[in-house]
């Protein structure tokens, strides 16, 4: 082998150490006013905009938005929460705590009616 293909050898496998030390990527920061144990309804989309709902229990009613982040805290049967919606269609989700596995926000992308949020289990 000469000089040359040994020199490329040995920067491939030098970077190919820097890559794998490399940290992996974090979780989304938090939206703002979003406390751990509550979920927050935003009027922008994937928590921006202004805060329009924040709770640490079920809810009901009617509040307009774009998004909804759940920052609730691990707990058996009461860190995941189940989302009704109305608005150019009706829908169901359920949403993971942040920053577990899984969704933990929904971004509508449109005005959107929530109706219902609900903490449960795994969904």
């Amino acid at each position: 082998m000469n000089k040359r293909a040994l020199g490329a050898l040995a920067a491939a496998a030098a970077m190919a150490g820097v890559l794998g030390a490399a940290p992996t990527a974090s979780a989304a920061p938090v939206p703002p006013g979003c406390d751990k144990g509550y979920f927050c309804i935003y009027s922008g989309d994937y928590g921006t905009g202004r805060l329009v709902l924040k709770s640490d229990g079920n809810w009901s009613g009617s509040v307009t938005g774009r998004s909804i982040f759940n920052n609730g805290a691990p707990f058996p049967g009461f860190d995941h929460i189940q989302v009704d919606w109305k608005g150019i269609g009706s829908g169901s989700e359920c949403v993971h705590y942040y920053p577990g596995p899984g969704d933990y926000g929904i971004s509508f992308n449109h005005d959107t009616v929530i109706t219902k949020v609900t903490w449960r289990g795994e969904c």
